[in-house]
Parts: structure tokens; C-alpha cells; sequence
């Protein structure tokens, strides 16, 4: 339901496009990680998967379950809450490691929540947390690292801005990008599994920046914010243009 809302009404606010590393099969079971600086991003990344044919459980707060009828339709696609910082924040990792040895694909956002900052520009992906590499670890699953721009335009700061974001939309027509890298199989080790998932996000990040024009800034090798940097560069690669489809 997700998915097929998110491909249906994203076009009203605006104009997605989509790319992939290499086009073909994406095997079943496989554990998507997109870089999430925007309450707007998790629309573009749906939308982007359901046009290559991807319905992917997502990982979210667990606070949306409590949204009425958001909860529900979350609760009935069985998606899965992460209630971080509690007794029982180990079970979402578990209940996404059963998902994906049953052939159904995990969407994680590996930053564990929000940047603080107020402006609508983009920025490479931050720390990322240990539960990806755990989770790639624990099932042998292939990651694909997704990259997203352009959310920011749509959604961005303290929540009056926010809404005036999502009403203005549809007169701005801002531009949204989603950059499908290709799957990889992390390394051993979660310090050096979570390092190269993060590398491979911020690739797959500064695809999608380019592609709406948004300033990435050379400097950092690894294509990601670190300390005291908000848009670092890495190297971008080939990729092959897909249409975004909202089919229902």
C-alpha cells in the first residue's frame, strides 16, 4: 500500500526521476539503505522501487504506528517499528532478518533519524549506525545502496515550513532524484561492513544530487558528511535511465 501511494501521489508534488547502476534482476531478499535527510524522502525512495518493481518492508520509527490509519495500513504491510533506545529495539533487527530469508526485500535507513539543519539544500549521508552490517551479517543478504536528492525542496526545517513546503508544491514543481546503485556484499566486520555500505550510499547520493543540480562539493573521498562537512564528493559511475512509473 506504501509503495503503490507513494508512486500514485508523488507525481502531484512534483517530478522524479530514476536511475540504476545496471539494469536486470535485483535478487529477492536483498536489503536496500538510502541516505534520509527529509520526512518527504521515504516517498521518493518508494516510488523510485516500485518503478523497477520493488515493494520493499520498511524499517521506520516506531512512533508512525501511532498515526491513525498510517499505523494501521503500516501495521497490515508488514513493515517493521524500530523502537530505538528500548528493551526491545534488537527486535526490529530480527523481525527484518526473518522478512529478508523469506525472500522479501528490507528497506533500512542505516542514519538512524533526522539531520538538525534547516535549509533545503542537500548533504551526503551521515554516520551511519551498526544495524546494516548486523543485519547483511546475519542473512548474507546483498545490499543496495540508494541514493536520493531533491526531498529537501519538498520538506525541509520546522514543521510551519515543512507544510508550506507540501502546499506549495504542486505550483513549484520542484525535481527529485532516485540513483539505484548496483548490490554489493559487505565485508566481515561490522566497523568495516557499515564503512562501505556508508561509501557506497554516498556514491549513489552524489548521482542523485547531480542530477537536480544540487552543488556537491569535492573534498572528502568518501562522499559523505563527516565532522564539520555537510556535502562531501566521491566518485560517480555510469548508470542506466529508468522511467519512474506510477502503475497501480
Amino acid at each position: 500500500m506504501l509503495s503503490r501511494a507513494a508512486a500514485v501521489l508523488l507525481p502531484l508534488f512534483g517530478r522524479l526521476t530514476v536511475t540504476r547502476e545496471a539494469d536486470g534482476h535485483i535478487p529477492a531478499g536483498s536489503v536496500f539503505v538510502a541516505n534520509h535527510d527529509s520526512v518527504a524522502d521515504p516517498a521518493l525512495v518508494l516510488a523510485a522501487l516500485r518503478g523497477v518493481g520493488v515493494t520493499p518492508v520498511v524499517m521506520a520509527t516506531a512512533g508512525l504506528w501511532r498515526v491513525p490509519v498510517l499505523g494501521r495500513a503500516l501495521a497490515r504491510d508488514g513493515h517493521i517499528p524500530v523502537r530505538r533506545g528500548t528493551a526491545r529495539a534488537a527486535d526490529a533487527l530480527e523481525a527484518a532478518a526473518r522478512a529478508v530469508r523469506s525472500g522479501r526485500h528490507v528497506l533500512i535507513y542505516a542514519e538512524g533519524g533526522l539531520p538538525s539543519r534547516e535549509g533545503a539544500g542537500c548533504a551526503g549521508p551521515r554516520a551511519f549506525r551498526t544495524g546494516l552490517a548486523r543485519l547483511a551479517a546475519a542473512t548474507g543478504a546483498p545490499v543496495v545502496p540508494v541514493g536520493q536528492a531533491g526531498a529537501r525542496r519538498l520538506a525541509s526545517g520546522p514543521a510551519a515550513k515543512q507544510l508550506a513546503g507540501v502546499l506549495t508544491a504542486p505550483v513549484r514543481r520542484p525535481r527529485f532524484h532516485v540513483h539505484i546503485g548496483r548490490p554489493v556484499h559487505l565485508p566481515a566486520g561490522t566497523a568495516a561492513g557499515t564503512a562501505v555500505a556508508r561509501q557506497a550510499v554516498g556514491a549513489a547520493w552524489r548521482q542523485a544530487a547531480d542530477a537536480v543540480g544540487e552543488p556537491v562539493p569535492d573534498g572528502s573521498p568518501t562522499g559523505c558528511a563527516s565532522a564539520g562537512q555537510e556535502s562531501p564528493a566521491y566518485a560517480s559511475s555510469a548508470s542506466v535511465s529508468v522511467r519512474s512509473a506510477s502503475r497501480s
